[in-house]
């Protein structure tokens, strides 16, 4: 399957593994990107440049495809060192790299200089178009069904993907919510270019979490998710666990006055780490989109992905055409 993603990322297939904290390892990228996809580090997940470096020399060794690296800029507790992580990316020879989060202006020279390819993920069109006059050479729009960081234009993929795909020139892939062939198919028909998947790809064989973790998503609905922060104006969609149910009541309860102190120790990132390394599911926050009631089984990456091209060309072919 050929489109400009395909011809931009070098992949077989129009098919990203987005970025992921505690679950972006070698482990799933090279199997995503074995599949004919494009698998993604998470930079940030590794405690150090250093490890960041370590962990891409890891990932060759068990891949000879394209993968890339994320790099997500949002405010943290403690200050991060962007900067070091993007120039050990790029003199490591990664040619994509997705950013998320803040713009990623201040970066592009560096990645320019490197040749890297810059996919920005996006939650709005405005967000994408300015991306787009950046110089990225691609986004990845986030609807509001997606897990992590929604944006807060609360827009969903039906009416965003269209919106977007009408104003912009560059590549575009539709991200959130999607899990199935048959989204694949309506993202085309919407104007993506390929899709990006982060929940879905948590659920295979070769996801580096707890299998308690990939038993919770296939026994979720599209129901069981919470949008957390949200009087912070950084809302973040979560599975909905203990954890994010008592945030939730803390939230409501506070309301104008909520201090990020009041929650601070709840949604620590290190117990979102231990719940998925564990198996707890309820001992920290960890991200799930809505399409974990999409998600009925756990594959190993290269049967999910033939299924969902399989899926998407069968819908093309023979539910659309029939249509004409």
């Amino acid at each position: 399957m050929k489109t400009r993603i395909t011809e931009l990322l070098g992949t077989r297939y129009p098919i990203v593994q987005g970025g992921m904290q505690n679950v972006g390892y070698a482990e799933l990228a090279a199997a995503v990107s074995n599949a004919g996809a494009l698998g993604i580090i998470t930079a940030l997940t590794q405690p150090t440049p250093e490890d960041l470096e370590r962990e891409i020399r890891r990932c060759r060794e068990m891949t000879d495809q394209p993968f890339g690296v994320n790099l997500t800029i949002l405010p943290t507790i403690k200050p991060v060192p962007y900067e070091e992580y993007a120039r050990v990316a790029c003199e490591a020879g990664i040619k994509v790299v997705e950013t998320a989060g803040r713009n990623p202006e201040p970066f592009m020279p560096l990645f320019k200089e490197y040749g890297v390819q810059v996919v920005h993920k996006c939650t709005s069109v405005r967000h994408a178009l300015k991306a787009e006059s950046i110089g990225v050479a691609a986004v990845s729009v986030d609807g509001f069904e997606c897990a992590g960081h929604p944006g807060e234009d609360d827009i969903p993929n039906l009416v965003l993907l269209p919106a977007a795909a009408a104003k912009l020139k560059i590549p575009m892939l539709a991200s959130g919510g999607i899990g199935t062939g048959a989204q694949m198919a309506a993202c085309l028909a919407l104007g993506a270019d390929g899709i990006n998947m982060g929940t879905r790809f948590m659920a295979t064989k070769e996801a580096p979490i707890h299998d308690n973790i990939k038993q919770a998503i296939v026994a979720a609905s599209e129901l069981d998710t919470a949008l957390i922060f949200r009087p912070l104006r950084n809302t973040a969609r979560v599975h909905r666990n203990a954890v994010a149910v008592k945030v939730r009541e803390i939230e409501q309860e506070a309301g104008k006055d909520l201090d990020f102190e009041m929650i601070r120790d709840m949604v620590a990132g290190t117990r979102g780490k231990v719940a998925l390394s564990e198996g707890d599911v309820d001992y920290g926050i960890w991200t799930s989109g809505m399409v974990q009631g999409l998600i009925h089984s756990i594959p190993s990456c290269e049967e999910l992905v033939q299924q969902i091209i399989s899926d998407c060309q069968q819908v093309i072919r023979e539910r659309l055409s029939t249509l004409l």
